[in-house]
């Protein structure tokens, strides 16, 4: 019975994340076909499942196509000022326009490094990604350099807080983003470039003395 839970377990591992990514991407498939897919089943009365996704990519090709020229760029800008002009849009249509622009630049250099800092309070550490330099008017109001620094929550790393702070407090580490954020969704199981710890069956107090450099304070009652 034990041998057959182990293996059942271990089936789980291995199969749960791909079971996951196929699930994740069927989802995100199925959304994008029906943003323009219901409309295009509507006019030939039948669906062909694919095809939405299809035109729509077509459709954010070629208006990439026609922005890289003059007769684009006008178009272009004639829309902006169209949505500019629209209340209540123009501020949304405003910041979305520039966290697109500022995420896909192909020169920032935004959540590219990884740092670490005290936080929520000294002794205590978070992962963070390092934003950038603040605003000239915080610098100059707190009088001393500060960095922006994100850190994202787990197991969701797309919500977080924006944290302004010291240099001085910014520790910039080696470790890559891929690896962070691999570290913070799987909530510390995984790693930088390890897989998942796989606890023996004598119990979690064995499998934390294989951790080296760490100090576990048991008690009396927990070294029996």
């Amino acid at each position: 019975m034990r041998r057959l839970r182990r293996f059942f377990l271990t089936g789980i591992i291995v199969t749960l994340p791909a079971a996951a990514t196929i699930y994740l991407l069927w989802v995100v498939f199925n959304f994008l076909d029906r943003l323009v897919g219901n409309a295009i089943n509507l006019l030939l009365g039948w669906r062909i499942p694919g095809l939405g996704l299809a035109v729509m990519l077509v459709i954010v090709l070629a208006a990439g196509v026609l922005t890289t020229n003059i007769v684009g760029r006008f178009f272009l800008n004639l829309w902006d000022n169209l949505m500019y002009r629209i209340p209540l849009v123009n501020s949304v249509y405003r910041t979305l326009k520039q966290m697109v622009e500022t995420f896909w630049r192909d020169d920032k250099k935004a959540f590219k490094q990884v740092v670490m800092i005290e936080y929520p309070r000294r002794g205590i550490y978070s992962l963070g990604f390092l934003v950038g330099p603040v605003a000239a008017e915080i610098n100059m109001r707190a009088a001393r350099d500060m960095l922006a620094v994100f850190v994202p929550t787990t197991p969701n790393p797309t919500s977080g807080f924006l944290l302004m702070l010291p240099i001085e407090d910014v520790t910039l580490l080696d470790m890559q983003v891929e690896d962070a954020l691999k570290y913070i969704v799987s909530a510390g199981v995984v790693g930088p470039g390890n897989e998942p710890e796989v606890y023996p069956k004598s119990g979690w107090k064995d499998a934390v003395k294989g951790f080296a450099g760490t100090r576990f304070n048991l008690s009396q009652r927990d070294r029996r």
